[in-house]
């Protein structure tokens, strides 16, 4: 997991402890990276939370990625230190919102996924590493299982805050994939059909 102080990626110690009332225990682990330390609760009902840091280490996302899955996307971010259930069904919107606009417009994101990753397009395949990162996505608890659409109220899906952290990590790859370096090679594109222009050569080619 992800330090949320400094963002640095480490394997978390946890050092427990009870707090002295019924059901209540304190997890504490501290980054070998920054050393401060992490501290969550869980309470009588067994519900885990992160008390301290209450933000979690991350950068907005890329002004390419389009408003409506930016915000679900930064809300996830959020919520993510009080509700890893939370969290994970805003990144389940998110990433159906996403996969639904490069075309894949099944109701349940497991078919989406299964649609994208069988993809005969050669123009819309996956880098390998990312493809099989995504293919992960299936094993998460319940998060493919629900549908979500314009239609229905987001469904709490039962994932472990790792599950919910991961699926971050997974959101700021495919941004990056779909948004951020198409943008990056039209904009070198036109520098470099200016550059031809000037010289009185033929634009090149898409």
């Amino acid at each position: 997991m992800n330090c949320p102080h400094c963002g640095i990626a480490f394997h978390w110690n946890w050092h427990s402890s009870g707090l002295g009332f019924a059901g209540w225990v304190s997890y504490v682990a501290f980054c070998p990276a920054c050393n401060r330390p992490i501290l969550e609760l869980t309470d009588n009902q067994n519900e885990r939370f992160r008390a301290y840091p209450t933000n979690t280490f991350r950068k907005p996302a890329p002004d390419e990625v389009p408003s409506r899955i930016k915000e679900d996307y930064e809300e996830a971010c959020r919520v993510l230190p009080i509700s890893a259930k939370a969290s994970a069904t805003l990144s389940h919107r998110c990433l159906q919102g996403l996969l639904r606009e490069q075309g894949y417009t099944q109701k349940n994101l497991v078919d989406q996924i299964t649609a994208l990753l069988g993809e005969t397009d050669p123009k819309k395949y996956l880098p390998s590493v990312l493809h099989d990162t995504v293919d992960h996505i299936r094993n998460f608890g319940n998060f493919s299982a629900h549908p979500i659409t314009d239609q229905t109220t987001l469904q709490v899906i039962s994932v472990d805050p790792g599950e919910a952290e991961w699926c971050l990590d997974i959101l700021e790859e495919m941004f990056d994939h779909y948004y951020v370096k198409p943008t990056q090679a039209a904009a070198r594109r036109v520098a470099l059909n200016a550059t031809l222009a000037a010289e009185g050569k033929p634009p090149s080619k898409p």
